[in-house]
């Protein structure tokens, strides 16, 4: 990729979310937000963050290929000499039970009721508690120590077999981890789903400060594999516009409404009269050149500025870690979105003006005239004339009385609709 300009530098620093996101992430994931930060800071810099972002887990051999020069202090080689002992002894424990569980007959015995698999394996096979608890801990030592494969199973395993609530909660979170950072995105999906279910669920959370916790881990969590599935998009806009999750996003997190407007704009989504109003709403408390871009285009009517954000937005698009896909399987998010950005500025630009030069458009899209010409054409607009030089839109005024008409209609309809909902 391209280095940036110092300019271009300034306007990545300033409107970086990597600071915003870090406390609702597991260090294993802000990792490669870290990682992504090479186009605007140095390698030294990026090497300390993520030294001392990792030196408490267990990959020790990583951690001293980040620092060789720094030398291992008495208590870190105690430390990794006690992880060791413990995860040889979890070990030998969980490749017992692993071994029972994998074997034709005793999963023919299995039945969705844990309460009876336990009471099974407890009496035939003498896996107790404490052995079923051996999965879990020895699922988050393999974690700490990067074995993602491995964690993801014996996480796998122990829910299958845990009725404790709360552990089955957090194996879940760990299973999403595991399946993120091992890129399985479509696993990653499936413990996405499992794991609403648990947090939307009364039985699990009961305390709803909690809940909404848990519901605003789960919108950055949720970003990584939906910035990365071929409907992910489409999916985020379904889950953050519902009432729950939006209500989460306005209370806690409203920074995320830059991968709002990013999904809204880069879909075609249907959701974009919603993603004005929120927009809006959330202006006093967070804007950055995504947002901006909203509000120039809708509520201020400013082109300029509108080209202004969106130029800032093609900066960013660069820098941000889940922006700047480079997956060969998908469509590239910044040329979906700044295409489809310059459409919508078009859009709203013909609405206003009947007569319109395309050397002043082209100059405020930084685009030359035949991109520009193209984009109008793709975009069929009605009553419209287009030339070498201008654009030209008849636009059809209605008659006032028509007008009035036309709304006392509507509000007849919506007046019989609520009466006939009351009625029932």
């Amino acid at each position: 990729m391209a280095q940036l300009t110092p300019a271009e530098i300034e306007v990545a620093k300033k409107f970086d979310l990597t600071s915003k996101i870090i406390p609702f992430l597991d260090r294993h994931l802000i990792y490669p937000l870290i990682e992504n930060l090479d186009l605007t800071y140095d390698e030294k810099t990026i090497k300390d963050l993520s030294y001392n972002l990792l030196k408490d887990t267990y990959m020790n051999k990583f951690i001293n290929d980040l620092n060789p020069d720094k030398e291992i202090s008495q208590d870190v080689l105690k430390k990794q000499k006690e992880i060791e002992a413990k995860s040889e002894v979890l070990e030998a424990e969980t490749k017992e039970t692993l071994n029972l569980l994998s074997k034709k007959e005793v999963q023919e015995q299995l039945k969705s009721d844990k309460n009876h698999n336990r009471r099974y394996l407890e009496s035939q096979h003498g896996i107790t508690e404490n052995k079923i608890h051996a999965l879990y801990e020895y699922g988050q030592i393999q974690y700490n120590k990067g074995d993602y494969v491995m964690a993801s199973d014996l996480l796998a395993n122990f829910r299958i077999l845990s009725t404790n609530n709360e552990l089955n909660v957090s194996s879940t979170w760990g299973r999403l981890a595991c399946e993120i950072l091992l890129l399985e995105w479509n696993n990653a999906l499936e413990e996405l789903s499992k794991l609403r279910e648990l947090i939307d669920s009364r039985t699990s959370f009961n305390d709803p400060l909690l809940q909404l916790y848990n519901r605003t881990w789960v919108i950055h969590w949720s970003l990584f594999p939906y910035f990365k599935t071929a409907n992910g998009l489409e999916t985020l806009c379904d889950l953050f516009f519902s009432s729950s999750y939006l209500s989460t996003i306005q209370a806690s997190c409203p920074w995320v409404l830059r991968y709002l407007v990013v999904a809204v704009i880069s879909n075609n989504s249907k959701k974009l009269k919603d993603l004005v109003r929120v927009t809006a709403q959330e202006s006093y408390q967070y804007a950055d050149p995504f947002t901006n871009l909203i509000k120039a285009l809708y509520l201020d009517f400013d082109f300029a500025q509108a080209s202004q954000h969106l130029n800032d937005c093609e900066v960013i698009l660069k820098t941000d870690f889940f922006l700047n896909n480079e997956d060969e399987n998908l469509p590239l998010i910044s040329k979906k979105f700044i295409t489809n950005a310059k459409k919508l500025i078009i859009q709203v630009y013909v609405k206003c003006y009947g007569r319109i030069s395309l050397e002043a458009l082209s100059e405020t899209l930084n685009l030359t005239k035949q991109e520009l010409k193209d984009l109008i054409s793709s975009l069929d607009l009605k009553n419209a004339t287009l030339d070498d030089e201008k654009l030209i839109i008849n636009h059809t005024s209605t008659k006032i009385y028509q007008q009035v008409s036309d709304k006392v209609k509507s509000l007849g309809y919506k007046s019989n609709q609520l009466l006939e909902n009351f009625a029932k």
